[in-house]
């Protein structure tokens, strides 16, 4: 699980072989065993011993901001595998395997949003129509990207012009079934134009930090990435291999509005949006700590949805090695 810090003024340190949380007036305490990350998203207290606590059982102290990206990381300072697979990276960049891998990535994340749409549609006959007709557009965007030949530089702007109109067809389809008032016209990011959008966001950046973990544990290195260009700190990699697992946040965050557990006043009004707010982001983390928790079918084995983050991460980093 995922501990989160969002009550102002809280304390964090070690008991025993716990962390116990002290916030307002509650006091409660957490096994280490059932942590894997903890998440500081306002300002809190936390002591040394926590964090030295932390570091020894490989968990991550991640500290988001308002929008939910991660501004800081404390983490172990030893490389997650060998150095070869950085240099691969940089390698690989400039052939057509790199171009492979990027396509990989963008299917993957086509067929994720295919078969959430595909769901949605078994439950909504009224949408069933609008559904397939989104359903048919990106199979045949997904096609296209298949097709492209050559070197990642040479296919960037192809491959960013397919991903951004099926981007556009999916989201069409996801705010035609969210209830009316919380119905958006497109992608918003920083801020979020509407409701649906901020808890989007949110859900993103803590699905950022994990695929970020994940990377370092896998021997990957975060800045090198592929179809994401380089930048002045700049986590592409990152960028590129978390389009996998979107899927993981849209499904949660549908499922809130559908079922109507979603309420105006988790939303605050600021300058040109809205932004979540302690009580929406409690609501949030904690779906998303059940979708992280349950257990899917991958390759023939029943494991945790968390795993396959780190799963797919070490098959990227296996392939740059040479291995199956």
């Amino acid at each position: 699980m995922q501990l989160v810090i969002n009550t102002y003024g809280s304390y964090l340190r070690k008991k025993g072989n716990c962390f116990l949380v002290r916030k307002e007036d509650k006091v409660f305490e957490v096994s280490v065993n059932r942590v894997d990350s903890i998440l500081i998203a306002t300002a809190a207290y936390i002591s040394t011993d926590a964090i030295k606590f932390a570091v020894e059982n490989n968990i991550d102290i991640v500290f988001l901001d308002s929008y939910g990206d991660p501004y800081g990381r404390v983490w172990h300072p030893k490389l997650g595998s060998t150095t070869l697979i950085r240099r691969r990276q940089l390698e690989l960049y400039e052939k057509e395997e790199g171009l492979n891998l990027a396509k990989k990535w963008g299917v993957q994340k086509f067929d994720n949003q295919i078969e959430f749409l595909k769901r949605l549609k078994k439950t909504r006959a009224e949408k069933k129509d609008e559904l397939e007709s989104c359903i048919n557009e990106i199979e045949q965007l997904k096609e296209r990207m298949k097709g492209l030949k050559g070197t990642v530089e040479e296919r960037r702007q192809t491959i960013l012009g397919i991903e951004g109109m099926a981007s556009r067809t999916y989201f069409e389809a996801l705010s035609s079934i969210v209830p009316d008032k919380f119905k958006f016209d497109s992608r918003s990011r920083n801020p979020a134009r509407d409701g649906f959008n901020a808890m989007l966001n949110y859900g993103y950046g803590v699905l950022y930090s994990m695929v970020e973990k994940a990377c370092i544990i896998s021997g990957l290195d975060p800045y090198i990435g592929f179809l994401h260009t380089d930048n002045y700190n700049k986590k592409s990699l990152v960028f590129d291999i978390i389009e996998m697992f979107r899927t993981f946040v849209d499904e949660t965050v549908v499922h809130l509005f559908s079922k109507r557990e979603v309420k105006e006043e988790y939303f605050d009004k600021i300058q040109n949006g809205v932004s979540l707010n302690k009580e929406g982001k409690a609501v949030l983390i904690e779906a998303l700590n059940e979708t992280f928790e349950k257990t899917i079918k991958y390759k023939g084995r029943n494991i945790k949805t968390k795993n396959v983050i780190q799963f797919e991460c070490h098959r990227i980093a296996n392939k740059l090695l040479g291995k199956v």
